[in-house]
């Protein structure tokens, strides 16, 4: 048995989620729990949230009927929109609810609309500067006026903010100011705030808000801390063993490429993890990991399979001893930092040969 693993703490999710969904009590809170719930499992992060969610959100169609697949029963909203008309025959059905960003979409939704018998399903998204998915701002009225059978008030508008984890972004502002704009005179539920928008922005905090990253424990914020993100609690500890442990004498190199040559006697610690289970290939040396009780730094390239730490401070390591990669010693943001990235493709690249544990 390899003993390489992620630990996931489903008491963490559930509450993460609660006090994230405290921050604005008047709001609904969506569960985002696409790409396996960021690498977290879908399936147990929605049993463990379902109680206590308005609605789950997938990127795919294929995830929402995965989730209904294993019993699932809140609605669920897939944020890519239908792909092919052919999609939207399942709406009542699965209970999917759709966000349509383009013509097309809307014109297949009316299509298949039949006596309003869809009505209630839809949400609308307008590009107020993401410039990714959804209408355009000034076609509001237009499209209000040509689909009034889709526009209705049970449509919920809907934008995505570009740079809500940049806690002072005038960029953020403007477009929140701009879509309130845009909804001033409409009755519809509307929602803008992601995780970030949910902690950082309070006018973003519209009738839902959509909750994702954070609730995982990993800030979206970055190295930026603040008060809110402090009390999440990380959700994922991965964690490997140590394989090999060796000394080298100073001059010596570690790894492919020799890149990381030690200046003194040192004692090297090679783990059973690499870039196959999803560890950061780009890691630079120095990344830092937790070893008994202390920060131990990557020595050298990250392997396949393999990655080595310079453990010449830490005298009591033995063979089989578990080094926590990310968790709550080592937080997810800091190995993303060392590798030039973010947490959110950490935990969602983590691979399937890594066992999922949960507590």
């Amino acid at each position: 048995m390899r003993n390489t693993f992620a630990e996931v703490d489903l008491q963490a999710v559930k509450r993460n989620f609660k006090r994230l969904a405290a921050l604005a009590p008047q709001s609904d809170a969506l569960a985002v729990v696409k790409a396996d719930a960021y690498g977290n499992g879908a399936i147990p992060v929605a049993k463990t949230l379902e109680k206590y969610t308005s609605m789950f959100g997938v990127a795919i169609v294929e995830e929402a009927i995965e989730l209904r697949s294993a019993g699932i029963n809140k609605p669920i909203l897939v944020l890519e929109g239908p792909l092919e008309a052919s999609q939207l025959l399942d709406t009542k059905r699965l209970d999917i609810h759709w966000m349509l960003h383009n013509r097309i979409q809307l014109d297949w939704f009316r299509k298949e609309n039949n006596n309003n018998a869809l009505n209630g399903h839809q949400w609308i998204k307008f590009d107020t500067g993401m410039h990714r998915l959804g209408f355009l701002s000034e076609d509001f009225l237009w499209l209000k006026n040509h689909y009034a059978d889709v526009f209705t008030d049970q449509a919920v508008i809907a934008t995505h903010l570009a740079c809500a984890d940049e806690e002072a972004s005038s960029n953020a502002k403007t477009q929140i100011r701009d879509f309130l704009a845009l909804v001033e005179d409409v009755k519809n539920p509307t929602s803008i705030a992601n995780s970030a928008g949910t902690m950082a922005f309070s006018s973003s905090r519209a009738s839902i808000n959509r909750l994702g990253i954070a609730m995982y424990g990993s800030s979206p914020f970055g190295h930026a801390l603040n008060n809110q993100t402090t009390a999440l609690e990380p959700v994922m500890r991965f964690c490997a063993p140590v394989i090999a442990i060796r000394d080298i004498p100073a001059g010596d190199s570690v790894g492919y490429g020799a890149t990381w040559t030690a200046s003194r006697p040192s004692r090297i610690a090679t783990v059973a993890a690499g870039y196959a289970d999803g560890y950061p290939r780009h890691a630079k040396s120095g990344t830092p990991a937790w070893l008994n009780g202390k920060q131990i730094n990557l020595a050298g390239r990250v392997s396949m399979d393999m990655i080595t730490f310079d453990i010449t401070e830490h005298d009591s390591v033995k063979i089989g001893d578990l080094v926590e990669l990310w968790g709550p010693n080592n937080a997810i943001n800091e190995v993303a930092h060392h590798a030039d990235t973010i947490g959110y493709e950490l935990m969602t690249r983590l691979s399937k040969r890594v066992p999922r544990r949960y507590i």
